[in-house]
C-alpha cells in the first residue's frame, strides 16, 4: 500500500473480530487484515488500484474485501507457487451481502 501512496497507521491486535464486529465484516469474508480508509473498510489483501477506484467511485457499501488469502495477491506472492484467480468483493451491508468489485486473473500481474 506504500508503494501505491497509501500511509498506512498500523496497530497489531491478537484477535481482530471484534473490530471486524464493530465495522460490518462477516467472519466468512473476512482474512487477515482489517483497515479503513475514506470511510470504508478494506479486508485482507486487497490491491491498491481496487482501493483507488473505491476511493474514486464512492459506492454505497461497507467495503471491500478479498477473503482468505490467495496467492499471488498483494503481499501473497511466493516463488514456485502459481498465482490463483481472486476476486475482490464490494460488500454492501452488515447483512453480508456482496458483489464483485474486481476480478483479478491468475495470468495478469498486479498493476
Amino acid at each position: 500500500m506504500t508503494r501505491a501512496g497509501f500511509i498506512p497507521t498500523v496497530v497489531e491486535m491478537d484477535d481482530l473480530n471484534p473490530i471486524r464486529d464493530k465495522l460490518g465484516v462477516p467472519f466468512a469474508i473476512s482474512s487477515c487484515h482489517t483497515g479503513v480508509v475514506g470511510g470504508y473498510v478494506v479486508e485482507g489483501h486487497v490491491p491498491p488500484a481496487d482501493v483507488v477506484r473505491l476511493l474514486k467511485e464512492k459506492p454505497k457499501a461497507i467495503g471491500i474485501t478479498v477473503p482468505g488469502m490467495p496467492f499471488g495477491s498483494p503481499g501473497m506472492e511466493q516463488a514456485g507457487a502459481p498465482p490463483e484467480a481472486f476476486d475482490t468483493l464490494l460488500l454492501l451491508d452488515r447483512a453480508g451481502r456482496t458483489q464483485v468489485f474486481a476480478h483479478h486473473r491468475a495470468d495478469q500481474p498486479e498493476a
